[in-house]
């Protein structure tokens, strides 16, 4: 009882990892991301969806920090509001990715053998799919918008979601404190929820956190393509696919500024998610 405790107390108490300044500064910027997400709408200067033609691919003027749109929207309004789909999208694709790799990543560590030959084999299957394609033929089954492209995009990220974790979760399935539980009659769900998966956190975490970076990016793509968010709906990837004809036509800020939003959000959660693997790793 005595080496199972210190075990278990040294595996619990770690150190924080250490982000740095290039992570605090990709905190900071998801920080700003999230507030954007939940405030938004409330936080936009205008009504990001009332049109004015006579004001369309007006520049920056007072009031007005980032001009007006193709069909003469407030820019910054529409960024704000748009910012809600832009977030909650990705949020849910790790969500539902995450639980269902976490979950084969459990199985298979600890039943092994057939069982882990099987979700392998599953896993393997999935490979085949890109996330785009599934995202696709979801809009082409079920129409655009963006449930559909979510939920396609999470079954498409199950599989790398499901093979980082199973290594991790092996790892924990063959250490002595796991061993000593079950001499000790633990059942399995509390070995696993209690004890195994706490210790993945932090590699579940940074995983989380890469995977948020792809599926804004994926999603953006769809909506840029027409079967994600539609319009007159607010998303940036909306509104990088309506502004786009701007760019060619001398005025390029309103596809931009959507596309910088997308570009600086992925690189902070992709450098957050860095930092967290680099804590792991040397753990």
């Amino acid at each position: 009882m005595t080496t199972l405790s210190f075990t278990k107390t040294s595996r619990f108490t770690k150190a924080p990892a250490r982000l740095g300044k290039a992570g605090t500064a990709a905190a900071v910027v998801v920080a700003i991301a999230v507030f954007a997400a939940i405030f938004g709408p409330w936080l936009a200067p205008g009504n990001p969806d009332l049109p004015d033609l006579q004001i369309a691919w007006v520049g920056p003027a007072a009031g007005h920090l980032l001009g007006f749109d193709f069909e003469g929207r407030d820019v910054l309004s529409r960024l704000l509001a748009g910012a809600q789909s832009a977030m909650l999208g990705p949020l849910a694709v790790v969500v539902l990715a995450m639980a269902g790799g976490t979950a084969f990543a459990l199985i298979s560590a600890w039943r092994r053998g057939a069982t882990d030959a099987v979700i392998s084999s599953g896993m393997d299957v999935l490979f085949a799919f890109p996330g785009i394609l599934l995202a696709v033929l979801a809009a082409t089954v079920f129409g655009a918008g963006l449930v559909a492209a979510a939920v396609a995009l999470s079954i498409a990220y199950l599989p790398y979601v499901a093979r980082v974790l199973r290594a991790a979760a092996l790892k924990e399935r063959n250490q002595p404190y796991v061993q000593a539980l079950e001499v000790q009659g633990a059942s399995v769900p509390r070995i696993c929820l209690t004890h195994i998966l706490p210790n993945m956190s932090r590699m579940i975490v940074a995983q989380a956190t890469v995977l948020f970076g792809y599926a804004m990016v994926d999603l953006a793509a769809i909506s840029f393509l027409g079967l994600g968010v539609q319009p007159p709906a607010a998303n940036w990837g909306v509104m990088i696919s309506e502004n786009e004809p701007g760019i060619l036509q001398g005025y390029p800020l309103p596809a931009l500024a959507a596309a910088a939003c997308v570009v600086f959000v992925v690189i902070a959660v992709n450098v957050l998610g860095e930092r967290l693997l680099e804590g792991e790793g040397h753990r």
